[in-house]
């Protein structure tokens, strides 16, 4: 069973890179990250405001047929609604939403971040606006990770930060109407982060109950799961997960 990453705004495919990707090889799983148009080694970064939702979930059904056998999706955070939107597309064996925006869309999280953290609203406001070089890094830190991050361990990653489309931030942001679930059959685990300013636990509810599942929360864990200290018990789950689901796909199949 392949294995396809998606990330979130603001990063590219090399935010799998780090532990994710290697960690997953060496359990001998098929593993691809997608960077989205405009990101990471992409093409598109001069035109990174005229792409939509909808051009990221092209990237990622192009990269759905570059796997060996229709993939497992894995998103986080925007990348976790890419996926939604994706498998409205395109019925795929299941995917893993961890810290991901709920189908409702921003609005609500984006609220509530300018309440619980009026600081860190604001920074991450220009980082959309004016990229990573104009913004304060604590705030960014802040956003991301939790306290539980070693400084020095958080900085390695801050010069690859970027700009994310605002067309796309629109499209998500919850004021327009959305378009209707992926099919229901379709798998799902929503996974959470104890301590993420950005999708706090309401909303990691919320799309745990908009597709009919329980969500699981790591404790002392931020936003940004794949690199958090601990981050291996994340792995652990996701792959107990996509080996009950295709062992249970299997099964269902053989009794048919």
């Amino acid at each position: 069973m392949p294995l396809l990453f998606v990330h979130g705004a603001f990063c590219g495919a090399w935010i799998w890179d780090a532990k994710f990707l290697p960690w997953f090889a060496a359990q001998g799983w098929e593993v691809h990250a997608v960077s989205l148009r405009g990101h990471g080694r992409s093409e598109g970064q001069d035109r990174l405001h005229d792409f939509g939702i909808a051009d990221y979930v092209d990237d990622v059904l192009a990269a759905v047929e570059r796997c060996s056998a229709p993939p497992m999706l894995i998103g986080h955070s925007m990348g976790g609604m890419v996926v939604q939107r994706t498998l409205i597309r395109r019925k795929l064996p299941g995917a893993v939403l961890m810290a991901s925006a709920p189908p409702h869309g921003l609005w609500e999280s984006t609220m509530g971040l300018a309440w619980r953290a009026p600081y860190v609203f604001q920074q991450m406001g220009m980082l959309m606006t004016f990229g990573a070089n104009c913004i304060d890094p604590e705030a960014v830190r802040r956003a991301m990770f939790s306290d539980n991050m070693p400084a020095d361990e958080a900085r390695k990653y801050e010069p690859y930060l970027q700009e994310e489309s605002r067309r796309v931030m629109l499209d998500i942001g919850g004021w327009i109407p959305f378009p209707p679930m992926p099919d229901p059959s379709i798998p799902v685990a929503v996974l959470g982060a104890e301590k993420d300013l950005l999708f706090p636990a309401d909303q990691i509810r919320a799309t745990a109950r908009a597709f009919r599942t329980q969500p699981v929360f790591f404790p002392g864990m931020g936003h940004t799961m794949m690199l958090e200290p601990g981050w291996e018990s994340v792995a652990r789950h996701i792959e107990g997960w996509v080996e009950a689901t295709v062992a249970g796909a299997e099964q269902s199949q053989a009794a048919d």
